[in-house]
């Protein structure tokens, strides 16, 4: 006797597709789901993401953010919100679906080789160089990094004084953890901020903030063709801030981080023109403002990473600068 029963066995089917393909999209395929929701791509180069709890509160800056960066027309792709609707009280956004495939997989679960790849470094230079070249604009200033409680800009006239005064206030969230396992803490917030505020003035320029390998999608030869993922730590802001920052978070976890954080601190110095002593401050501020916003001690590996830079900074511990 057959016990099989395929009608039985089959998962039901994903009433979305059936909408999106009765609104007149070919193609319509599921691409994966997330924390916020599940992302369809409906062909002709376009997504839709189908929310599945309250959309972010600044969902029209982002928007208006992503509006900005796409107007530049870019070498790579970058997001774009196309439309919004809300179909029986689920948020649908239709967006840019970007092409490519990430980079390489995150740090954390794979082990970098010793060589860095020269296809990579010159991804990089390209997509920090493609960022530069896009003015920061009035909704980039009035993003909220993750963490804070406030725009980054709000009450500053330049992105030092505004990263200055993140870095006070990052500190003093829960600096406690910190000052337990990062000598002469108070003094070194404070030298990282004096640092900060005596570095000159620079272009204000988009900031991605996360250029982490899976951030950036390449095609077959290795070409950057889509930047993705932004939010974390975007604003508009010194263009060798998203460079110290890629520097160090391109391999934050594999056995030769501290060589691979070197090794592209110097390209990016050479070939941008950016300080080294820049670097080394914009670095050191970035392990300040963003320590504790996955947990709070050693065990967690963002803090333990922001923890090893700050006891290993010239400008935290106030030695010769970099």
């Amino acid at each position: 006797m057959d016990n099989h029963h395929p009608k039985a066995d089959a998962p039901p089917r994903d009433p979305w597709l059936a909408y999106f393909a009765d609104r007149g999209h070919t193609g319509v395929h599921r691409i994966g789901a997330g924390s916020e929701g599940v992302v369809y791509g409906l062909g002709g180069g376009r997504a839709a993401k189908v929310w599945s709890g309250r959309p972010p509160a600044g969902l029209d800056l982002t928007r208006q953010v992503y509006a900005d960066l796409a107007r530049r027309r870019l070498p790579f792709a970058t997001p774009e919100i196309f439309d919004v609707e809300d179909h029986e009280g689920v948020l649908v956004t239709y967006e840019r679906e970007l092409p490519g495939d990430p980079m390489r997989v995150d740090s954390a679960h794979a082990d970098y080789e010793r060589e860095l790849p020269a296809g990579q470094s010159e991804a990089l230079l390209a997509v920090l160089r493609g960022l530069a070249s896009v003015p920061g604009t009035e909704a980039m200033r009035r993003l909220t990094v993750q963490g804070d409680d406030r725009p980054l800009w709000r009450d500053h006239d330049s992105f030092r004084e505004a990263l200055a005064a993140l870095v006070r206030r990052a500190a003093a969230r829960h600096g406690g953890a910190l000052a337990a396992c990062v000598p002469d803490f108070e003094a070194g917030v404070e030298r990282t901020r004096a640092a900060l505020l005596s570095l000159p003035d620079a272009p204000v320029t988009a900031i991605h903030g996360d250029l982490v390998p899976p951030n950036i999608h390449t095609d077959a030869a290795g070409r950057p063709v889509a930047v993705l993922d932004f939010g974390f730590c975007t604003t508009a802001g010194d263009p060798a801030f998203e460079a110290a920052v890629t520097a160090a978070v391109w391999d934050m976890y594999g056995p030769h981080a501290e060589e691979h954080a070197a090794e592209l601190t110097g390209l990016f110095a050479e070939e941008l023109g950016y300080p080294r002593a820049t670097l080394a401050t914009y670095r050191t501020a970035y392990a300040l403002t963003t320590y504790d916003l996955f947990g709070l001690d050693e065990g967690d590996g963002h803090f333990r990473w922001c923890a090893q830079q700050l006891r290993h900074s010239p400008v935290f511990r106030g030695t010769r600068s970099a």
